[in-house]
């Protein structure tokens, strides 16, 4: 499906590798960010059939499951159970059986059955690490290969290298296979010569399953295993990154301007470089020797758009955000060590993605810790981390659930006094007053405002009770109750900012627990590669006997909350904590279903991003002086705020970006149909 880039000159390992991995009992390690989280283990019997155990934990979420399966001679399925509970802790059983050529499966959102005319690998819903093991076998058995995949799309699998890796037992030589057709990169799997697993990690090691004899190894595997994302987007970039030779004149474009929300018909912006030096009627703006000219052709232009809760991982963030017209963004929590790379990579244009602002992440040690190496317990560990963020170019801290509640102002006060502002998720223990009272600038996601209302009954936030009671309980707050219309004024008294993550929200809340499209990508999903699609729902939450008519309130509850904080001027910035660039979307178009008027809701996601983080001057606004970031709309989202998805074209610094051309480079559908394409 996509292009990738071989790593090794040359591969040694032999094709004839058995269908199931060799017989015995292996042991792996869950990671999350370096830290142990749970475990995988593989047991393959004498006549190859496997089972599988795997756990992890992640504050008060995580997997656990026992997978057994058979395979037949190519390495594809024959049977398959599986029986656990989900990440959001929601109980499945998953099946497969292969009948001769009649394949049947289920589980709680999936149910068919398919007559094969060729070998195909089921993938399961719920499948544990091990699974991509398995299919990375079949392929490597399989014609040219290339596997069909059930129940949708096919796979096919790359060598990217070999490499001596030391384990306990000394050198040995694994072998980094990736796999094309179930994300839009290559998924990657390390495997032993015998073709057993030695891991699986996901991109930018946040999350590892690791053979426990590699596991002192995982940041060496993490480091090659970079490498080679870092090359497939190198490669991308070069190919899809159009830059003008001279001056670029956009023409007959309908610029707005969410300085003044005014919208001018007839204007040319000029651009030389990476800047914007003049923008005026089409009449007095005439184009410069050797100028590039671009006809907008009356469509809508607009600043580029802004997504201020992202965790940039794999090496497609960055591009589906850049289709999606975001040219500006803030990660609000990743890896320390590996993830400045990525921004120079973004800024140096090796790698397609926005301008990052970055944002540090701190929590407290504990069962329920967030998925960082910045732990701190004291007043010393506090400042000092805020220290190694700030000395390291970091715009703010975040901090997260775990957090002692007496550490808020002396991460607040050493934030300010280094230049930075400081966010998070309330701390357990504390309302949200607190946090802001301990010098907290701004609040992520809408649902710690309505748990301030349920403090003191609802104290520890750490669990999945941040979610449940927020179901339960949101509809008893509407923006009328007294407690509600004190705290959006204390709000609006200290200048809090907030970051709601709706569209997120609406997945939680809002969602069907049996469909995993949230909402807001329906109409979007069905154009994502088939397996990608399968899992891009958080989930959504099941409400309890008794309690299904609170749950459906809660949504349109917070929707109420959220037009309540804005029109009492609550400055509110829009981003995502989901999958890049068109959840971004999703979240405007609510705001604009809550009732915010589609100028105001472009240019909260526009300018005023810009402003709070200081960087209005270079950004925000389509003006002499600032970079030359727009997006061209074929249609109108002043009118229609679903129009904003109609992204025809896309530049960060004067460099052009074509949507579509991206989207076929991930495996997406393009937006256009062939027939109205350009």
């Amino acid at each position: 499906m996509r292009p990738i880039v071989v790593l090794s000159l040359c591969l040694s390992l032999a094709l004839a590798l058995p269908a199931a991995a060799a017989p015995g009992k292996r042991d792996y390690v869950v990671l999350m960010q370096g830290r142990v989280a749970g475990a995988q283990s593989v047991a393959v019997a004498a006549d190859g059939s496997v089972q599988v155990e795997y756990q992890f934990a992640d504050r008060g979420r995580g997997d656990h499951s026992n997978t057994h399966w058979r395979v037949n001679g190519d390495g594809t399925l024959r049977e398959y159970q599986g029986r656990g509970n989900d990440y959001l802790k929601t109980p499945f059983e998953e099946s497969y059986r292969l009948d001769g050529t009649q394949a049947r499966w289920k589980n709680p959102s999936e149910q068919g059955q398919r007559e094969l005319a060729a070998p195909a690998f089921f993938l399961p819903l719920q499948a544990a690490p091990e699974a991509t093991g398995a299919l990375a076998r079949a392929l490597l058995k399989a014609p040219q290969r290339r596997l069909a995949l059930l129940p949708a799309g096919e796979a096919n699998g790359r060598d990217l290298g070999e490499h001596q890796i030391v384990g306990t037992q000394g050198p040995v030589k694994l072998r980094l296979f990736g796999i094309e057709g179930l994300d839009f990169t290559p998924r990657p799997v390390w495997l032993r010569e015998d073709g057993s697993t030695a891991a699986v990690i996901a991109a930018a090691g946040w999350f590892s399953v690791v053979e426990r004899e590699f596991e002192a190894a995982t940041p060496k595997l993490i480091e090659l295993q970079e490498a080679a994302a870092a090359a497939w987007a190198a490669d991308l970039a070069r190919r899809l990154t159009h830059a003008p030779v001279g001056p670029l004149l956009i023409r007959n474009a309908r610029v707005f301007d969410p300085r003044d929300l005014s919208v001018a018909a007839g204007t040319s912006v000029l651009i030389e470089g990476e800047r914007i030096v003049r923008v005026a009627p089409d009449a007095r703006l005439s184009a410069p020797a050797g100028a590039e000219i671009l006809d907008a052709r009356g469509r809508f232009l607009m600043p580029g758009l802004w997504d201020v809760h992202k965790h940039y991982t794999g090496a497609h963030d960055g591009a589906l955000d850049i289709a999606a017209g975001i040219t500006s963004a803030r990660d609000v929590a990743n890896d320390f060590e590996a993830f400045p790379a990525r921004v120079k990579r973004f800024d140096a244009g090796s790698e397609i993605g926005p301008r990052v602002m970055m944002a540090g992440f701190i929590d407290g040690p504990g069962p329920y810790a967030g998925p960082t190496k910045m732990l701190v317990a004291t007043a010393e560990e506090a400042r000092k981390a805020v220290d190694f963020y700030a000395d390291r170019g970091y715009m703010q801290i975040k901090s997260y659930s775990s957090l002692k509640p007496e550490l808020v102002p002396v991460i607040a006060d050493r934030a300010h006094q280094r230049g930075l502002r400081y966010s998070g998720h309330v701390p357990a223990f504390m309302s949200a007053r607190q946090f802001v009272e301990g010098g907290a600038d701004e609040l992520q996601h809408l649902l710690f405002v309505e748990l301030n209302f349920m403090y003191p009954r609802v104290r520890d936030t750490q669990t999945m009770k941040r979610l449940t009671e927020v179901a339960a309980h949101a509809h008893e707050y509407p923006p009328e109750h007294p407690q509600v219309r004190e705290f959006i004024d204390f709000l609006k008294r200290h200048r809090t900012t907030l970051d709601p993550t709706m569209a997120l929200a609406e997945d939680l809340f809002g969602g069907d627990p049996k469909d995993k499209t949230p909402p807001g990508l329906r109409g979007v999903a069905e154009r994502l590669p088939p397996q990608a699609r399968r899992n891009l729902s958080w989930g959504a939450l099941k409400p309890p006997h008794g309690e299904e008519e609170a749950y459906r309130q809660a949504f349109p509850s917070m929707l109420k909350l959220l037009k309540a904080l804005h029109e009492a001027g609550v400055t509110l910035l829009p981003g995502t904590d989901a999958l890049a660039g068109y959840m971004l979307h999703a979240e405007l178009e609510v705001y604009a279903r809550a009732g915010i008027p589609n100028a105001e809701v472009l240019r909260l996601a526009t300018l005023t991003p810009a402003q709070v983080f200081g960087v209005a001057a270079q950004r925000g606004a389509i003006a002499p002086g600032r970079y030359a970031d727009l997006v061209l709309i074929d249609g109108d989202p002043l009118r229609d705020m679903r129009d904003i998805r109609k992204v025809d074209a896309v530049f960060k610094g004067g460099k052009r970006f074509d949507p579509e051309q991206i989207e076929r480079a991930l495996g997406i559908v393009p937006r256009k149909a062939p027939a109205d394409a350009k």
